[in-house]
Parts: C-alpha cells; sequence; structure tokens
C-alpha cells in the first residue's frame, strides 16, 4: 500500500482507545461521526490496536481488561470488558473504508485478566496470532483498507512485550535489546512466517529506543520504519520538569504543571533542536536503509492531557514544527500531527483548522524516493 502512494499520509493513533473509550463523552461512542471529524481535519489513516492475542482465542467471547494506567487518557482507566471483537473490528474498518480512511493494524498487548499475552512463546505463535487478524480481514475483503502490520507497538520494551523476555529464557520484566541477535530473529522469523501467509502487505515493528545503535540494527526484512519521536525523548526535559512516569498516580502531572510549559518557554528553541535531532535521526535512518518513514506518535512531549493548569499552545507550536521539519526532509511516507490527535484530547482536537493546516503541509510534501 505505501508504494503506491501519491503523496505522504495524515496518519493518528487511535490505539486501543477506539473500542474501549467508548462510555459517554469519552470520544468513541459514535465511529462514524468521529471519523466524520477525522475526515474533516485531513486526515488519511489511523493506527488501532487489533488485540492479535485475544483475536486467536476468542474472536466474539467477552474480555475483562485490567486498566493500562489511570492518569493518561488513552484506553479507559480501571477495569473494562469488550467483547465481539471480530465484529466491532469489522465494523469499524467497514466504517474507514466507506471514507477512504486507512487503516494500520498494531497491537499493545493489552493485559486481560488471564494475561493471555503471555501465551507467546516463539516468533511462530507471533505470527499464529497476527494470521488470526488477517485472516479476518480476508474472509471480510477487507485486505484494501489495510494500510501496514505493526507486530508490536513500541518492540521491544517490557511494558507492550512483556512475554518476550520469558520467550528468551530471561527473566520477567528484563529487557531485550532490539539489536541483539535474539531481537533481530524475533522480528524477523516472525515477519517472515506472517509474510508467507499474507506476501502483499507490508510489515514492521514499531520503535522509540535504541537510536544510539541504528547504524548496526538488521531492518532488511521490514518494509518500512516505524519511529516514535518526542523532544522529551532526545533531551532531559522531564527529569527537570520532574516528571516521574507512573501509571496510577498524578505525582508526575502535579510536577508538569508547575513546571513544563514555564521550562519550555525560558528557551524554546533550545528544546526545539532536540526533537529536530530525532527527526534527522529517523531521516538519515531511512536513507542509509532504503526504507520509508511512518511516525504516528509524536513529536513535543509524550504525555499530556485535559487538566487544570495544562495548556496546549506550546504543545501545539512543538508539533506544528514538528511536522514541517519532518515534511521537509522527504522521507516520511505518514506524519502524524501528534499523539494527542482524538477526540478525548479536547484542546488538541478542536482546533480544526490547525489540522487542516498541518495535514495540507503533510500531503504536500515530497515521498520518499
Amino acid at each position: 500500500m505505501l508504494k503506491k502512494l501519491e503523496h505522504p499520509l495524515a496518519i493518528t493513533m487511535w490505539d486501543f482507545s477506539w473500542l474501549e473509550r467508548r462510555w459517554p463523552g469519552a470520544g468513541y461512542e459514535n465511529w462514524d461521526e468521529v471519523l466524520d471529524e477525522l475526515k474533516v481535519r485531513g486526515y488519511d489513516a489511523v493506527r488501532i490496536d487489533a488485540y492479535p492475542h485475544l483475536m486467536a482465542v476468542g474472536p466474539e467471547q467477552e474480555w475483562t481488561l485490567k486498566p493500562e494506567w489511570s492518569v493518561q487518557d488513552w484506553g479507559a482507566p480501571t477495569l473494562t470488558k469488550i467483547s465481539h471483537l471480530r465484529r466491532n473490528l469489522v465494523e469499524f474498518i467497514r466504517a474507514c473504508g466507506r471514507k477512504n480512511i486507512l487503516v494500520a493494524l498494531s497491537t499493545w498487548f493489552r493485559e486481560d485478566v488471564d494475561n493471555h499475552r503471555m501465551n507467546i512463546k516463539s516468533p511462530k505463535d507471533m505470527a499464529d496470532i497476527w494470521i488470526s487478524v488477517l485472516n479476518i480481514m480476508e474472509e471480510e475483503k477487507l485486505m484494501e483498507h489495510i494500510l501496514y502490520v505493526d507486530l508490536c507497538n513500541e518492540f521491544p520494551i517490557s511494558c507492550w512485550a512483556p512475554w518476550l523476555a520469558p520467550a528468551l529464557g530471561k527473566a520477567p520484566g528484563e529487557e531485550v535489546l532490539r539489536a541483539s541477535e535474539e531481537g533481530t530473529a524475533w522480528m524477523r522469523d516472525s515477519i517472515s512466517a506472517l509474510r508467507s501467509a499474507y506476501p502483499n502487505l507490508e510489515y514492521c515493528y514499531s520503535v522509540c529506543s535504541e537510536f544510539d545503535t541504528l547504524s548496526t540494527q538488521d531492518v532488511s526484512f521490514m518494509d518500512l520504519l516505524e519511529p516514535h519521536i518526542w523532544m522529551a525523548q532526545w533531551s532531559d526535559f522531564y527529569t527537570q520538569v520532574g516528571y516521574n512516569y507512573e501509571r496510577f498516580s498524578s505525582a508526575g502531572y502535579d510536577n508538569m504543571v508547575q513546571h513544563a510549559e514555564t521550562l519550555y518557554k525560558s528557551k524554546p528553541e533550545y528544546w526545539q533542536q532536540f526533537m529536530y535531532k530525532g527527526i534527522d535521526t529517523a531521516a538519515q535512518w531511512s536513507r542509509d536503509t532504503g526504507k520509508p518513514l511512518v511516525t504516528t506518535e509524536c513529536w513535543g512531549i509524550v504525555d499530556y492531557k485535559d487538566w487544570p493548569l495544562l495548556n496546549w499552545d506550546w504543545i501545539i507550536e512543538l508539533c506544528e514544527l514538528g511536522v514541517k521539519h519532518a515534511a521537509s526532509t522527504g522521507r516520511w511516507a505518514a506524519i502524524s500531527t501528534s499523539n494527542f490527535c482524538g477526540p478525548q484530547f479536547k484542546g488538541m482536537w478542536r482546533d480544526i483548522e490547525w489540522h487542516q493546516r498541518m495535514t495540507s503541509i503533510i500531503h504536500n510534501a515530497a515521498l520518499p524516493k
């Protein structure tokens, strides 16, 4: 699909929110309505969680999911239930198809109460669960709407791939390097098995780490590179702010309220340079490997929300600069405007004109050669 593009796509990440945030006021109660709003803003694609580890076990059963966090606004902040995975995924992708919105399939390996994700023991297991999803896409004649498949969000960090270390004979929670022989083999072998079943799709593992070893990483088996890039990730901004990431504590946001905007506005160009470094590093990675880039999570800071005393203007400023810089490189096949581009983030979602300006910049950028 990426090879056939006429211009770069404007893409957004709706993660597991597309299915889990459907209570009144959560943003995704009416898919047709919110997809229309996305289209008005100029977007061409969404990246969502297809729950492959649960789909492979029970595509129509009810699943009880533990919260990934309580202080972030992606997904449900407390225990929740989802059911009829197959039916909902098919319905959502059909709605996207009616509006000419492409769908990138990914997964955050959400934890159910029986922790089925830990049953992944090998690259073949990884391929098999994804084949169960793609079989449904084939049966329902939805393949034309699939942009690419990201086998695991931000591989191989343990919060999203907790099954990896035990599968490799390591202690639970032990980090595995993507650049290691075993990390590379896992990606290569799982993609190879998946490609044997469905050779006409494009595959990757999205990443947010190990940017210091890009020159030694083998990505020859991937069709695209999906790096997630933020200013805060490439600097000590969070350290200076005192934002200590905790999934069930608001202490980091208390420090964000007191320090983040003030720190950024005290020397904006200083902080912007780190974002540009991340973008330039990814662009060079693309040139060196000959692989097109897609980024669905970016550009300023990783975590933010609609909360008292948290203003969006400096976040939007950073994101605009990030979009423009990425677009100028000519290495991106799809660009996001932030990882807050969803209806639950009202401070980012409400400025329709801003989104239209950003998506126009994306559409007018050059595609990778």
